[in-house]
């Protein structure tokens, strides 16, 4: 197993290193790395390894343009002093998100969390039979309806899903608003549910547009959107509260 750490405090990479020894002692460091210059040339020079942790504040800003500049499919432990930033790193391959200062039992439940999900992955790899249609692909455009007219919208361009009246729309980054023939419960099957989540029975949000997250009255939650577009408060039912905070947390639910 081989892993990067991204991380531009020296004692907490260092700490890091040393919980790895207790954590997962077959492990090799194949770097330890602190901006994210450095760490954009070193994924475009080397072999991906099998597992990243990585600091959100580096030594030259925010770790969030590496992923825009590079293409990082290894899974990634997210670590930082804040914890503004966890829908956000929804975004990328994360694994877990660690609240500093990182712990040995933090950094144990976190590896342990990467080994269950590919020792999953990889059984049913090896257990079904590859197909040309069988393949579990969610939809990445929709078909969207204004009057007579019909074209498709990219998943990413997507703000939220909304049911008014018995009717689906698609809402756009924009805040244009398009009929498609679904209901919400198959969207659900369609959609990736690491991008997308059902807060409640009325909107199904696009974790990519979420700017903000904070607590309601009885004890729901309120998330706002990038732009706020929509007319009306967007709330996380009571019942969904739970599910909500582990989604956003990169937990499978």
């Amino acid at each position: 197993m081989t892993i990067l750490i991204v991380e531009d405090e020296m004692p907490a990479a260092e700490r890091i290193r040393i919980l790895l020894k207790s954590v997962q002692p077959d492990a090799t460091i194949v770097a330890i790395l602190d901006s994210v210059e450095d760490t954009i040339t070193w994924l475009r020079t080397q072999p991906p390894p099998d597992l990243i942790i990585m600091d959100i504040h580096l030594s030259d800003g925010s770790c969030f343009p590496i992923f825009k500049q590079c293409t990082v499919h290894t899974p990634v432990i997210f670590t930082t002093a804040f914890d503004q930033y966890a829908i956000q790193t929804f975004e990328y391959m994360s694994v877990d998100y660690i609240l500093k200062p990182v712990s040995e039992e933090s950094l144990r439940r976190a590896v342990q969390k990467w080994t269950q999900l590919k020792n999953h992955f990889t059984r049913r790899s090896t257990a079904v039979v590859p197909s040309l249609f069988s393949t579990n692909t969610y939809r990445d455009r929709f078909m969207a309806k204004v009057g007579n007219r019909s074209f498709f919208v990219q998943k990413d361009e997507v703000l939220c899903f909304m049911a008014d009246d018995k009717m689906v729309y698609l809402i756009d980054r924009e805040g244009n608003r398009y009929l498609v023939n679904y209901t919400m419960e198959k969207l659900e099957q369609l959609l990736d549910p690491h991008q997308f989540f059902r807060i409640s029975r009325k909107y199904i949000l696009n974790a990519r547009e979420v700017e903000q997250v904070r607590p309601f009255v009885n004890n729901r939650m309120q998330v706002q959107l990038r732009g706020n577009r929509l007319s009306e408060p967007l709330i996380v039912s009571r019942d969904r509260v739970s599910i909500f905070r582990k989604w956003a947390e990169g937990v499978s639910v």
